[in-house]
């Protein structure tokens, strides 16, 4: 066996919705610092690939209303991973980053109960926490008599709160002016 063999195991990761395909490095020795920081040389025509989600391995194509505004705290990390995967989907973020998010979060109707970390605004709905992409285009698509979408708290396992194989079931809720609430879709752990 080659040394670089050795000292590096190679994942081919083919991701056929996007029409990539590219090498990632796993050292296969943690310790082998060198390694880590001097991969060995490869063809130029690899190319290394994001990882995408499971939310984001099925994309169905969508023609409608595209333009999402975001608001969200530019410290939090988990907004920014559901503003890619809103990008994947193809809808057009225009990413707005504030820190006063109550105030948001009230002149859109969001009931407080259904908080989350950031509030998104398309087509006149509020969407507000992780919401699945494929969720976002069956409200806009249906058009319901709802002020918006929300996926309370930050469930383990929803787009941009990924975390390994750890998933937890969520529902998807519609509310309306009054607060009032009903389930829009259901997401069991997959």
């Amino acid at each position: 066996m080659s040394q670089g063999f050795k000292k590096w195991t190679v994942l081919l990761v083919s991701v056929a919705t996007v029409g990539l395909a590219g090498l990632i490095y796993l050292p296969f020795n943690q310790s082998d610092k060198a390694a880590i920081s001097h991969p060995p040389s490869v063809d130029n025509s690899a190319k290394a690939v994001e990882m995408v989600s499971a939310w984001d391995t099925n994309i169905h194509p969508y023609t409608g209303t595209s333009e999402l505004t975001v608001y969200r705290s530019p410290s939090c990390g988990c907004c920014g991973e559901w503003v890619k995967h809103m990008e994947r989907h193809g809808f057009r973020v225009k990413d707005i980053q504030t820190e006063d998010m109550e105030a948001i979060k009230q002149e859109y109707g969001v009931p407080q109960d259904l908080n989350s970390c950031h509030t998104a605004i398309i087509d006149g709905y509020a969407l507000e926490g992780h919401i699945p992409a494929d969720d976002v285009k069956s409200l806009l698509q249906q058009k319901p008599n709802v002020v918006g979408l929300a996926v309370p708290g930050m469930p383990l396992g929803s787009p941009g709160m990924e975390s390994g194989d750890r998933k937890q079931a969520f529902a998807v809720m519609a509310f309306n002016e009054n607060g009032e609430t009903e389930v829009f879709q259901e997401h069991l752990s997959y």
